[in-house]
């Protein structure tokens, strides 16, 4: 068996069942797949198509990366001397996927030596007469099959990762080089899962899942008390976890129940309080924000409150869950130079990056005072405007003590890849984390840096817990 290092796709799987020239949605869910997948990727189509079809199918090879072959299914070796040139004559294993509906098409293809993944309603195996094919069922099978397929032919332990998130964070990691779909090199396979195929199947290749689930996430009820809230997800990730409970062989980054406390901002604000075992002597104090909860803005006592607190205004006033809306969560500002520090936890290794951040105190209340000493409502993703360069100095930190925090933080929460933001108070020299979240883009590392640091905690973690089962 040989690695499958290339795919074609043909036009008779991409488009509609119903006909009319729009794709799929398994279609742009392959596309997505394959985008950055590290394989040679074409599409293939005959004369039978419309000219708005051929328009549509060679602006989608443009978005995604595929080369388009156009030639009669009649002239097969025709579209091998297109393959051979536009692939630089590269004698690699090539998958073709094609509807089951072009029988003969099917034969031509596997009598010229490619490999097909045949798309059937009704799967008919015909394997004896004809190895090279396999039918499927569904188009969205096809990642899956790839990568189950390349792990055989490869004879040597690859570790599969199944991944779960919105398409637009996908993008993000996979643009970058984080899920590859066949890499020769570091022993990994990246799949993404997807909900149109039983859950069960797909989770019984994965040797981990990475997940971010909060994409998922419906509506979420925080609990009075530290435990874990009551969350709704979409039927798709629900279906997920509940799958991967009877699935307790493959490892989940991370599980459900360790992220818990980042979705709920009091919470992480409370773990923030062990921070304080940290401090020693010659290093500055690295802590997290003073914060308060507030149920009520009429509270006659929340002056009161607020001093007892250490808070004055300006402060932050955040909704408690830190992916949704909820009861209000107030918490210090600090005058941090207008400097901000992003730090990345991947496995044992930190990473930072440093930003521009909002104004000091005294410009905000300036800005208050032009919005007619109303609140200034900001989203924390575009925020406030940033400081210009004269407003703010040159900023030290003590990158030591941030990792010791770095370190404490990992064991604490039992996360393997998050994220946590810090700024430098003004005057004390404090060290505050202000916000911590799972599974971060940490797109301001340069990607020969994060990338195999990423690969690196993933391999590291199911390494930890296959030893920890067979201890």
């Amino acid at each position: 068996m040989e690695l499958i290092e290339a795919v074609i796709l043909d036009s008779s799987v991409l488009f509609h069942v119903n006909g009319g020239s729009t794709l799929s949605p398994a279609a742009h869910f392959v596309f997505r797949a394959l985008h950055f997948s590290n394989l040679r990727k074409g599409i293939h189509f005959g004369k039978d198509l419309s000219h708005d079809e051929v328009n549509l199918l060679k602006m989608m090879s443009k978005e995604y990366g595929f080369d388009c072959f156009h030639s009669s299914e009649s002239t097969i070796e025709l579209l091998k001397d297109e393959i051979a040139l536009a692939w630089s004559g590269a004698g690699v294993q090539t998958l073709y996927v094609v509807s089951g509906h072009k029988k003969d098409l099917c034969l031509k293809l596997s009598d010229c030596g490619f490999s097909l993944s045949v798309l059937d309603d009704e799967i008919i195996e015909d394997t004896n007469q004809h190895p090279s094919i396999k039918h499927i069922k569904k188009l969205e099978q096809l990642p899956l099959d790839i990568c189950c397929y390349n792990k055989k032919a490869a004879g040597k332990e690859f570790i599969i990762v199944g991944y779960n998130m919105k398409p637009s964070r996908q993008q993000d990691f996979a643009k970058r080089g984080a899920f590859p779909l066949y890499s020769s090199q570091q022993e990994m396979i990246f799949v993404p899962l997807t909900y149109e195929l039983p859950m069960r199947l797909q989770l019984e290749q994965m040797d981990a899942v990475l997940h971010k689930a909060t994409d998922d996430i419906v509506s979420i009820e925080l609990n009075t008390s530290m435990s874990a809230p009551k969350i709704t997800y979409t039927d798709g990730m629900e279906k997920l976890r509940r799958t991967l409970e009877d699935h307790p062989d493959c490892c989940v980054i991370d599980p459900l129940n360790n992220i818990y406390p980042v979705m709920d901002r009091l919470r992480i604000q409370n773990v923030l309080l062990g921070l304080e075992n940290l401090t020693t002597e010659g290093h500055s104090i690295i802590r997290g924000a003073r914060f308060l909860k507030v149920d009520s803005f009429d509270d006659l006592n929340l002056g009161e409150r607020l001093v007892e607190a250490k808070l004055s205004l300006p402060s932050i006033v955040k909704p408690q869950v830190a992916c949704g809306v909820s009861n209000a969560h107030s918490m210090e500002y600090v005058d941090h130079s207008s400097t901000l520090f992003k730090f990345y936890v991947l496995g044992e290794k930190v990473f930072h990056a440093v930003k521009k951040s909002t104004p000091n105190s005294d410009v905000l209340l300036k800005l208050v005072h032009g919005n007619q000493l109303k609140p200034l409502v900001f989203d924390s993703l575009k925020s406030l405007p940033t400081a210009e360069k004269h407003e703010f100095e040159e900023v030290v930190i003590d990158l030591e003590l941030v990792k010791d925090a770095a370190s404490w933080l990992r064991r604490r929460l039992d996360l393997t890849i998050f994220g946590f933001d810090v700024v430098i108070q003004e005057g004390t020299g404090d060290h505050v984390i202000v916000d911590v979240n799972y599974l971060p883009s940490f797109k301001e590392i340069p990607d020969d840096v994060a990338i195999p640091a990423f690969w690196e905690a993933i391999k590291n973690k199911l390494r930890e817990r296959r030893a920890g089962k067979n201890s």
